[in-house]
């Protein structure tokens, strides 16, 4: 009898196959293999909380085919990722086979490790466990507290905003903090301020600034005006300088933790400008296992963690390769130990490293795709580098002071004496400025220097930054909201329901989610306060760790929630209109030096201008409606402004679109990729083994193509999306009365059935990607009329 192993994905299958023997078969799951169905009723907290779940298509093939290789197996060993989603992946599985009682006489075992290595795995097949009850309710409270906040509190949206799409537990606090950046903005007054610069020369240009005049140290706001900095500069014309004080010091630089998931995603869109989800797409082809000279080849370790640890072999792995590589001074005396930041980091994880330090990124330059290998390199880096000595810096202050000492103008400068983990990695900026030294003459204190110019500049003070990707992860981990597994999923909700837009890499709050914020924020607002996501993931975190009874977290979420809810029956339509029009004041109705009431209607004498709330979108319009029929869009002035104080280029920007690998097919392994034609966007994969035979020639097929819908935004496209799109057209199977083919398809007259040569019509309710063979039959059972029609 042979032992049966579980993964989620069959390139994670088909790299463990490689080290286990005969014994063994691993098959996989493909993910979730049932989930609660998204209709009212899927959590009934009634019954305390019970869940009511559902396979869904892949599931029930593949546990048709667990079930079948059980018949020659009488052990299950589930080896699915080593986090609470892994853990109830495993769950679902073993509870799935119990309800259909097809494991009796079988031993069910759950085995976990961090890298998929020939030593990793025969390591834990050999201190086999449960399944972790306490990181299953974990995984069933916080599916429960999203199911009953999302379709609690996405109703009263609906009923009280329409147009609104969907409230979240944590998408909900992820978009406050966006639109409240976006308010920041708008309320932001920019100051004028002044600074004088002095350029000074002694064997070499000194470039200075003035930070003390007439004994007094000048903050940055001190010279507010053009009069004010002239009358310096005139004060100071002619004056004679000498070198007042020279400041020397020796400062060390420490090299940067190995990643965890946040800060990989983060280096990785500040150096490669890859989104959160691509990033994780890219770590999860690395860790499962890559093709290398025939041979699958897992090249690091599991990528969804929030500990920095390293573990005791990794660490001698890595000081040994310094030592090797480098001379003695770049490898310090004792292995480092860093401390995770994160709140609630789960340390028992190990951080993101290579799986092998001597399989150098040269090596693997040409044998993987180039974005696999980018990220590779940046984490092989990353981790040998943390385990390298400090960099050490030579820090040169000088004060240069007037004869009349009137005047102080600092330089500032610094050298690199020493390299140490700057000579292999350097995190990069998000202030790129801030890194440049600048090198210094060698002065004595008293030595006079030349004065070659003072002059003035004008500067304004610029508004917080909108968030990008990098630092929105950042700050969502600061806070103590979501997990190293949820942070692109956050984004990616966000941005497919149309709350936010990225442009120029950076988050602009979209209208309808400034409403949806507003909204929530005034008749929720505990559900969007930091502090209150944050102890929910504790809570989750309690529940983990046995500390807590998810059952009781929820009882109390729900009981609160119903409450809550119930207080805003009453609440009308007008009043809500109300609330928004001053919540969003200043962006709704901006500011105008020329308008005396910023919300009186231009075209009649009395109106009054105010939100109003559409099935097709919000607007403004005039109280005096019908009389009046003034209209505008919600946002106006120039919302192109230049992010961060950057200017704008006047001429329009050409874009070149290169074609982008969207990942590897999960079945036939083969590449897809996001490519632009004549007439759009499009998802393309090529089979090489694919042929057909034209005439008497046997040619090469030609790639299977999908068009990209019109309202896909490019950076959405994940590999999930691309496969659904490549699915068309799907075989549903045989008409159970005539034994005819079923197939739906998409055409330009929108998705139909193709049964027995007619086209028939598939109503918008029902997804072309998800109808069922039952589904299409009892559509096509209807009268025709006018639903069949033949296409060209």
């Amino acid at each position: 009898m042979t032992k049966l192993v579980i993964v989620e994905s069959p390139a994670k299958a088909k790299t463990i196959n490689n080290y286990l023997g005969n014994e063994y078969k691993v098959i996989a799951s493909y993910g979730h293999i049932r989930d609660l169905p998204t209709k009212q009723g899927s959590v009934i907290p009634e019954r305390n909380f019970q869940m009511i779940w559902e396979l869904n298509d892949r599931g029930k093939k593949q546990l048709k085919e667990i079930t079948n290789q059980l018949k020659t197996c009488d052990e299950i060993l589930l080896a699915t990722d080593p986090d609470r989603e892994g853990e109830a992946i495993s769950w679902h599985v073993t509870e799935e086979l119990r309800q259909q009682n097809k494991l009796k006489d079988i031993t069910v075992r759950r085995v976990v490790f961090n890298e998929i290595t020939k030593a990793a795995i025969q390591k834990a097949i050999l201190a086999p466990r449960d399944v972790d009850k306490n990181l299953v309710s974990a995984y069933l409270a916080r599916r429960a507290l999203d199911y009953l906040m999302g379709f609690t509190l996405s109703p009263v949206l609906w009923r009280k905003l329409p147009g609104s799409r969907s409230a979240g537990r944590v998408q909900s606090v992820a978009l406050r903090l966006i639109a409240d950046r976006e308010a920041e903005i708008e309320a932001f007054k920019s100051q004028e301020y002044w600074s004088i610069k002095g350029s000074f020369f002694a064997q070499k240009d000194i470039d200075s600034q003035l930070i003390e005049y007439q004994g007094k140290k000048l903050e940055r706001l001190d010279i507010v005006s053009q009069v004010q900095a002239e009358a310096i500069v005139s004060a100071l014309k002619g004056a004679s300088f000498s070198v007042r004080e020279i400041q020397k010091k020796l400062v060390k630089r420490n090299p940067f933790a190995p990643f965890i998931t946040s800060t990989l995603q983060q280096e990785a869109s500040r150096k490669f400008g890859f989104s959160a989800s691509k990033t994780m797409q890219i770590a999860q082809q690395l860790y499962e296992g890559v093709d290398i000279d025939g041979h699958t080849t897992a090249l690091i370790t599991y990528m969804r963690t929030d500990s920095t640890n390293l573990s005791n072999e990794a660490l001698q792995s890595l000081r040994s390769y310094i030592q090797k590589n480098f001379d003695s001074q770049y490898l310090p005396d004792q292995a480092r130990q860093y401390k995770t930041k994160a709140k609630n980091a789960q340390e028992a994880h190990e951080a993101i490293r290579p799986v092998d330090v001597q399989l150098e990124p040269k090596v693997l330059e040409t044998k993987i795709s180039r974005e696999m290998w980018r990220l590779y390199d940046l984490i092989w880096k990353r981790s040998v580098s943390s385990q390298m000595s400090s960099a050490e810096l030579d820090q040169t202050r000088i004060d240069i002071q007037d004869t009349n000492k009137l005047s102080i103008f600092r330089a500032t400068g610094s050298v690199i004496k020493f390299e140490g983990f700057l000579a292999l990695y350097n995190e990069t900026s998000d202030d790129e400025e801030e890194e440049k030294g600048r090198l210094l003459p060698a002065l004595t204190e008293g030595q006079i220097v030349e004065c070659k110019e003072i002059k003035p500049e004008q500067h304004f003070t610029m508004p917080p930054g909108r968030y990008s990707e990098a630092t929105l992860i950042k700050k969502l981990e600061e806070l103590g909201i979501g997990r190293p597994s949820t942070y692109a999923t956050i984004i990616k909700v966000l941005q497919d329901r149309d709350y936010v837009k990225l442009d120029k890499k950076r988050f602009h709050c979209e209208d309808r989610g400034r409403i949806v914020t507003a909204f929530l924020h005034n008749f929720f607002k505990k559900y969007v306060e930091y502090d209150f996501t944050a102890q929910m993931e504790n809570q989750l975190d309690n529940i983990a760790e046995g500390e807590q009874i998810w059952e009781s977290v929820l009882k109390s979420f729900w009981e609160k929630l119903q409450e809550d809810v119930k207080s805003t029956n009453a609440l009308r339509i007008a009043e809500v209109i109300d609330t928004l029009n001053t919540e969003l004041e200043n962006y709704l109705f901006p500011f105008d030096e020329q308008k005396a009431d910023r919300r009186k209607c231009p075209e009649c004498a009395d109106g009054i201008l105010s939100l109003k709330l559409g099935r097709f979108g919000s607007f403004i319009g005039c109280s005096n409606y019908p009389t009046c029929n003034y209209t505008r869009k919600l946002s106006v002035g120039d919302n192109n402004s230049e992010e961060d104080g950057k200017e704008a280029s006047s001429a329009p920007a050409v874009e070149v679109f290169e074609p982008k690998e969207v990942g590897f097919h999960p079945e036939r392994n083969f590449p897809i990729y996001l490519k632009k034609g004549p007439y759009g966007l499009y998802i393309e994969m090529e089979d090489p083994d694919s042929s057909v035979t034209v005439g008497k020639k046997k040619t090469k097929a030609k790639p299977k193509r999908a068009s990209l819908p019109k309202n896909i935004e490019i950076d959405s496209v994940d590999l999930d999306m691309a496969i659904e799109l490549l699915s068309l057209p799907r075989i549903l199977g045989s008409h159970p009365e005539t034994g005819q083919e079923v197939v739906v398809n998409k055409g330009r007259f929108g998705p139909y059935i193709q049964y027995n040569g007619g086209y028939t019509s598939i109503p918008n309710s029902l997804s072309v990607y998800k109808i069922t063979l039952e589904e299409a039959v009892e559509i096509l059972s209807k009268p025709k009329e006018k639903k069949t029609r033949k296409r060209s």
